[in-house]
């Protein structure tokens, strides 16, 4: 398990087991149509729920359901994202072509 904190209290959510491949945050994913539908799916719900919050004058309790909605909902956003295949870059493609010329 791991915890997920978004304000002053945590939130437990199951996370993927961590892959000795390196993840780049910044690297751009090939997202495939059923993950994109996922998180098109999710992010509305996200913003759904925050909008809710807001105009209900939500109070920051540990134990507000629509806070901890919210924060399973962004958890399983940022795994279905994560799980999508990072794009090879020019810059990777060159370092193999010359790692392999070296070779």
């Amino acid at each position: 398990m791991a915890t997920s904190m978004t304000t002053d209290f945590a939130v437990r959510v199951s996370a993927p087991a961590a892959s000795a491949a390196r993840v780049h945050s910044n690297r751009r994913r090939r997202i495939t149509p059923q993950a994109g539908h996922a998180l098109e799916i999710l992010g509305h719900a996200i913003e759904y729920l925050a909008d809710e919050y807001v105009h209900q004058g939500g109070d920051m309790s540990p134990r507000n359901g629509q806070l901890e909605a919210v924060q399973l909902l962004m958890a399983r956003n940022r795994e279905i994202y994560y799980e999508c295949p990072e794009m090879v870059t020019v810059g990777d493609r060159l370092r193999a072509l010359l790692h392999l010329r070296a070779a």
